[in-house]
């Protein structure tokens, strides 16, 4: 793969881009913070607090792992896409859920793994982390459907929402596929060029 300075675009070096995500971080965090000081629907623990920041800041590590030996776009968009997707994910079943409390740890415990667990097995090739990603929205579609079909919706979801819900999270990994798949095709390419 090509990297930055191929591309003409000079990355920072790695503390430069760990301060960067601390940074990102806190400002996230920043947010309910201060609403805390105005909302009584705020309501963050100090463990709020720890457990939010470290799973941003694991996303962010992710990412500089995931593309710190390329400069190709769409890898870069596709790793951003699928990582932004699980983080979500991770956020959505914490706070409110898609299904019944016990259906919801299937998003998190069977999907995300499935998208670790292939782009380790892929060794971050972008081929290799196409069908990954390709895997990890079947998984997120199948349990949804699963859901569905043995009548763990919410009353606070209905069928279609959580339908919804789930097409949505399936087509943003569908998303990081498409771009990993780009990032495939075009790597024969940079790779005779002495990428």
């Amino acid at each position: 793969m090509a990297d930055d300075a191929e591309n003409g675009a000079p990355r920072p070096k790695g503390r430069l881009r760990i301060a960067r995500w601390v940074a990102v971080t806190t400002l996230i965090l920043l947010v309910p913070l201060v609403a805390m000081q105005f909302s009584d629907e705020w309501n963050w623990s100090l463990g709020d607090f720890i457990v939010v920041g470290a799973l941003l800041m694991s996303v962010g590590v992710s990412y500089e792992l995931a593309v710190r030996k390329t400069g190709d776009t769409a890898y870069r968009a596709g790793a951003g896409l699928a990582l932004a997707g699980a983080l979500i994910l991770v956020w959505v079943n914490g706070a409110a859920g898609i299904t019944d409390s016990d259906a919801d740890a299937l998003f998190v415990l069977l999907v995300v793994p499935i998208g670790i667990v292939g782009s380790i097995i892929a060794r971050f090739q972008p081929g290799g982390m196409a069908r990954a990603m390709f895997a990890t929205a079947s998984a997120q579609a199948l349990v949804g459907v699963a859901a569905l079909i043995a009548g763990i919706v919410p009353a606070y979801n209905s069928p279609a929402e959580t339908l919804g819900l789930t097409g949505f999270f399936a087509m943003v990994f569908v998303g990081s596929a498409l771009l990993f798949r780009q990032a495939a095709e075009r790597r024969p390419l940079s790779a005779t060029q002495g990428g």
